[in-house]
């Protein structure tokens, strides 16, 4: 004979079946549901032979009591951020700025990954005996922003093709970006044509950058600023002169006493805003008459130097043929002292006998381009763009304006 409970259950289901008839079904994202209210005095009814969903057990502590704090208050957020699964996923977010550096300025490769707190990228390049560049990636960087510091400097050919083999290699590995950190842009000068049948190889340079899988370039004092139109991708433009404004700054020059020069008619708008920054300094150009490439000659100056400190700015020293025979002409003009600023040290021979010849009171460069010992002399001053890279590159990993003042511009009209 059932029990009563038993005959309970069933009039209850009897009714529940009954109701679902007479009324017609609520659908909720096409899916039937039940509802179901039960009375203090009501026994339980039997599970359904196929529920829609299977609810976890409420979360207990050990002693069987139900936690009951508030979320995300700032009692328990730190304790939620400090779980070991947040703990490997930040770390994992943190990794995903990743710096290799190629052979030719591991320094500033490694300063700036001292700036951001980082560790350079495992990288292994090799030339084999026929000299050719071989290049593998010793870490992981699938879905990380990767960034290639390579300057093209000398020798300019063997640092070009090892970029372009870093960015392919990145780009078969899975990173999600490649950014071409280039301190040193390598034919840069080679930017238009000045006679017949002659080469543009700044565009060539920029597509076979573009075409090995760079996804943007990161780029410091090129050589003219359409030189940033021959990339089919982003290019971010620093200025490394501020640099040398800061360093120039800190000596005791009377304002009154200086005077920048430009050692050519192509770099006036450069001198123009150096001299700007320089508490509206005034402004000298030296005219000269190249005969070839790599050589020059001075023929006269364009303002007063007399009895004044000389601050000649260029974007790069290679044999310095310009720069010293625009030195000299200023001593003849009476100059008292004569600086030489410039970003790149490219220091072709003979341009340390003539930088050391006595003429200059200093020369202020950069460290875009590695300066050999053999290549110091006492007049030279080295100072670093780690900085000024490493800040520009944490700007673009963040999604950030790299426009920060004063690196980004030099109001060069």
């Amino acid at each position: 004979m059932p029990s009563r409970a038993t005959s309970a259950a069933t009039s209850a289901a009897t009714s529940a079946a009954s109701s679902s008839l007479a009324s017609p079904r609520r659908r909720s994202s096409g899916f039937p549901f039940r509802r179901c209210e039960l009375t203090p005095d009501e026994p339980p009814s039997p599970p359904l032979p196929s529920p829609l969903c299977k609810l976890a057990d409420p979360l207990r502590y050990s002693n069987g009591a139900v936690p009951c704090n508030s979320i995300l208050n700032e009692r328990i957020l730190p304790g939620v951020l400090t779980t070991p699964y947040l703990q490997e996923m930040s770390s994992k977010n943190d990794m995903r700025l990743r710096i290799f550096s190629g052979t030719s300025n591991p320094a500033l490769s490694q300063e700036i990954a001292n700036y951001l707190g980082l560790e350079l990228g495992k990288i292994k390049i090799k030339r084999f005996a026929d000299g050719e560049i071989y290049v593998q990636l010793q870490e992981s960087v699938r879905g990380c922003d990767v960034f290639l510091v390579q300057p093209t400097c000398p020798p300019a050919n063997e640092n070009l093709m090892e970029l372009l083999i870093m960015i392919d290699a990145c780009r078969r590995a899975s990173a999600k970006n490649i950014t071409a950190v280039i301190p040193y842009f390598g034919y840069a000068r080679a930017d238009r044509k000045t006679q017949g049948r002659e080469s543009i190889a700044a565009k060539l340079v920029a597509n076979m950058i573009t075409e090995a899988g760079a996804n943007r370039v990161l780029a410091c004092d090129l050589h003219s600023g359409q030189s940033m139109g021959y990339f089919d991708i982003p290019v971010d433009h620093v200025y490394g002169q501020p640099v040398i404004l800061d360093y120039l700054a800190s000596k005791t020059i009377c304002s009154n006493d200086l005077v920048v020069v430009s050692p050519d008619v192509g770099g006036v708008a450069r001198a123009r805003a150096f001299a700007k920054k320089l508490s509206d300094a005034p402004l000298a150009i030296v005219d000269k008459r190249r005969h070839g490439h790599n050589v020059a000659e001075v023929m006269n100056l364009i303002g007063d130097v007399r009895g004044k400190v000389a601050v000649m700015v260029d974007d790069m020293i290679d044999t310095a043929g310009t720069i010293a025979k625009g030195a000299e002409l200023l001593h003849h003009e009476g100059a008292r002292e004569v600086y030489a600023c410039s970003t790149h040290a490219v220091f072709s021979p003979p341009a340390i006998e003539r930088l050391s010849s006595g003429l200059f009171q200093e020369v202020i460069i950069t460290n875009t381009i590695p300066v050999l010992e053999q290549k110091s002399f006492p007049q030279l001053t080295v100072l670093s763009v780690a900085n000024l890279l490493g800040e520009t590159i944490w700007r673009v990993h963040d999604d950030c304006s790299v426009g920060h003042e004063p690196y980004s511009s030099l109001d060069i009209d």
